[in-house]
């Protein structure tokens, strides 16, 4: 396997019989997909297994990969749709009692998103912001995915993805408590356009270039 070798090359060797080539797409974007769904579950176990459950899916459903995007948007497309359904099913279940003490140990690919130091405040606030308008600031705001690249993973137009990060910063000040609604404000607090979520520093390379 050459280093250099495409995400579709692999997906073809994969289509032709080559099960265990399977495995590098794992490695290669595993990190990925668990950043987005500890992000948008909110609990170690919950992420872990909307992880699992993605790439199953994604093994299960790799024939209807036509690469008419790119293999990584495809597979963001299935991890959103996998935390969906997951959030759907565990929704009497509190979504985060507490986040935990240590980082949970990655997976060994980096990731452009571990950069992202998102304190504790925000990812509590995080969960109360409504599901669709928090997976397009995970993707653009964490994750710093291109406003097309977040439209073909959701299956919306990019002014919806635009609109829909509008209202979930405004959401996210509102539960920390930085918009009228919220129970502070102060002149250190962001205005009415909402917080935006911190990203990596500009030097800190991505993984994600070949996608724009």
């Amino acid at each position: 396997m050459r280093a250099d070798e495409r995400d579709e090359d692999v997906v073809r060797r994969v289509a032709g019989g080559d099960r265990a080539a399977f495995g590098i797409l794992v490695e290669r974007h595993e990190r990925r997909v668990y950043n987005l769904a500890l992000r948008m579950t909110g609990r170690e176990e919950d992420a872990r297994d909307a992880t699992q459950e993605a790439f199953l899916t994604a093994l299960r459903k790799l024939s209807s990969y036509r690469g008419e995007a790119a293999f990584s948007t495809w597979l963001h497309r299935v991890a959103v749709n996998t935390c969906y359904d997951l959030l759907r099913k565990r929704k009497q279940a509190p979504l985060l009692d507490r986040l935990p003490e240590h980082q949970p140990e990655p997976p060994p690919s980096p990731d452009h998103a571990d950069a992202s130091d998102l304190s504790i405040d925000v990812r509590r606030a995080l969960l109360e912001v409504p599901e669709d308008y928090r997976a397009v600031m995970v993707l653009h705001d964490v994750q710093d995915l291109p406003y097309d690249e977040v439209a073909a993973i959701v299956g919306v137009p990019v002014g919806t993805v635009k609109s829909r990060l509008h209202r979930g910063r405004v959401a996210l000040a509102r539960a920390l408590g930085g918009v009228p609604g919220g129970e502070r404000r102060g002149p250190a607090d962001p205005g009415p356009a909402g917080p935006e979520l911190e990203r990596p520093e500009p030097s800190e390379p991505s993984d994600h270039s070949e996608t724009r």
